[in-house]
């Protein structure tokens, strides 16, 4: 913590002993108390130090994740944190965290905070402003946690020029995952950061507004106004939009695609005790299903494939998942689609499916994938793939240049797979794309290294998943899908590619923290009985 003290000033302290300096080895950690405050006390390479306990992302145990090195990774999400200085090396968390003195005298070791900071469980870097007579200007298109991250990574490092975020929402950034998890929550408390941050660290955000065109001779975009705005640099982050069904109906009142807050709260607040149909078995889809499961008074769930989740996650882990819902009276139609959306006075009333079943229904809401938001690209030369996503490489420039792009809007080189281009849509490593496309605008030369994760909660059971499975021809499971304790591996060409689990951690943070190390799990480890190497 950076405390500034005048001359003479104390800062008062509380010290206490927290074990014997023998009680931890080398690549231990143990949660001990000062105060009243919960601290993580680490051992690495024969040398104490001490960080704050909790993730800063939703406040999970540290002590119960993984210490590889001189970071830990959390169990839940894999943020990574480094012990020494309690910086933040991996998201989905945003702030670092506190950082105390450690000292070791006659075998015993101290741990010392100031008082001012007992209550402190995370810590805002350090950051510059906006410095007026700096005549350089980084626009963000898009109000992701890509935009947010890049722009906070830029005050970090001391850019003092005018950034400005450029959203079409109403809202500036928020923690969307929780959207499709919990509809019906209040927007203050799922704000990334306060706008009173924004005005402290010099980040214009305009909401509201959307970027209709781009210009890179002029450097220059346009506005939905029709205002132009120049830029010396320019990071495109604008996600993806739900994919909208094709089939008649699809403009009837009460078909919902859920892309923004309030399309949660309206989703929430039109399905209460009415009749509720879920088109698609998305991880989207699945968490909507399940949220809704005991606020409408019924829900249908529609999907092409055998069980949910069948091609990301498997057949088995896909079955599971869908006697969780059907235990809450959630119905499945498998093996089939959608024909038609039949309405009364511009209302929904049935869904017609394939399969001639006819569904009644008083709201739809589609969870059929999505597509890149980059239409307002078309004739700036900036190139994009088959499936519209941004091409970007490793130091997340377009082909054009001071044009970057992260997030999901992108199609970029990943690291574990031999830099294979791939589109994924993951909270952790839009935040991470934000991150090292900034230290390139600031000629800081940076790849993207970042291993996938990501998680999905049904009824309260989060599935923790790390990698990129695609392509896997074999899962080796540990524990039992169907008492949903498990760890599953996913293995390509006699490696793991990829790893999910249900109530087995810190298995998903370990695979992950050895993934990023360049390790190559094989599929004899993966097979073995001694599971000792995972530490669970």
């Amino acid at each position: 913590m950076s405390q500034h003290q005048g001359p003479g000033e104390e800062q008062e302290e509380v010290t206490e002993m927290v074990c014997q300096e023998t009680d931890l080895k080398d690549g231990q950690m143990k949660e001990v108390t000062v105060g009243d405050q919960k601290v993580l006390l680490v051992c690495t390479r024969g040398q104490y130090s001490a960080v704050g306990s909790k993730c800063s992302h939703y406040n999970a145990p540290l002590v119960k994740g993984v210490l590889v090195g001189d970071r830990v990774r959390c169990p839940f999400h894999g943020a990574c944190f480094n012990v020494r200085t309690g910086d933040i090396e991996e998201y989905p968390g945003l702030d670092s965290l506190p950082c105390y003195k450690v000292k070791v005298e006659d075998g015993k070791v101290y741990v010392t905070i100031n008082k001012d900071s007992l209550k402190l469980t995370k810590r805002v870097k350090e950051m510059c402003t906006v410095a007026p007579d700096i005549k350089h200007t980084i626009l963000l298109i898009g109000g992701g946690p890509a935009a947010l991250v890049c722009a906070e990574t830029l005050r970090q490092n001391c850019y003092q020029g005018r950034i400005i975020m450029v959203t079409k929402d109403n809202l500036p950034p928020l923690d969307k995952p929780k959207l499709s998890k919990a509809m019906n929550v209040d927007s203050g408390s799922i704000l990334l950061r306060s706008s009173d941050f924004y005005q402290q660290y010099g980040i214009e955000v305009w909401t509201q507004k959307e970027v209709v065109s781009v210009n890179p001779a002029d450097k220059a975009v346009k506005l939905n106004d029709g205002t132009l705005q120049r830029y010396d640099q320019l990071l495109i982050s604008t996600g993806c939009g739900a994919r909208p069904l094709s089939c008649p109906g699809r403009d009837l009142k009460g078909v919902k695609l859920l892309q923004s807050y309030e399309d949660a709260k309206e989703i929430h607040n039109s399905c209460l005790g009415q009749k509720a149909v879920v088109i698609g078995t998305s991880f989207i889809g699945m968490e909507v299903a399940a949220y809704l499961s005991d606020k409408a008074a019924s829900v249908a769930v529609i999907g092409t494939s055998s069980y949910p989740y069948e091609r990301s996650l498997g057949p088995e882990i896909g079955k599971m998942s869908m006697q969780m819902l059907e235990e809450q009276n959630v119905k499945f139609y498998m093996n089939d689609g959608v024909t038609e959306i039949k309405g009364e006075n511009g209302k929904v009333k049935e869904v017609v499916l394939k399969s001639g079943t006819v569904l009644e229904a008083d709201v739809v809401i589609a969870g059929i994938g999505v597509i890149p938001n980059s239409d307002f690209l078309a004739g700036s030369e900036v190139g994009v793939d088959s499936r519209k996503a941004v091409i970007v490489d490793k130091f997340m420039r377009t082909n054009i240049p001071d044009i970057f792009s992260a997030g999901d809007v992108t199609s970029f080189p990943l690291t574990i797979r031999g830099d294979q281009r791939i589109n994924i849509g993951h909270w952790q490593m839009s935040k991470a794309q934000g991150r090292v496309a900034a230290l390139n605008m600031l000629n800081k030369p940076t790849k993207i290294e970042s291993i996938p994760f990501f998680w999905t909660v049904l009824l309260g059971k989060s599935i923790r998943y790390a990698g990129y499975g695609e392509g896997y021809t074999e899962i080796v499971f540990k524990g039992k899908v169907e008492e949903r304790k498990f760890l599953a591996f996913y293995i390509k060409d006699e490696v793991v590619v990829a790893v999910a689990s249900l109530m087995f951690d810190p298995a998903v943070a370990h695979v992950a923290e050895l993934m990023a190390t360049g390790q190559i799990l094989t599929k004899a480890q993966a097979q073995s009985d001694d599971l000792s190497w995972l530490q669970v």
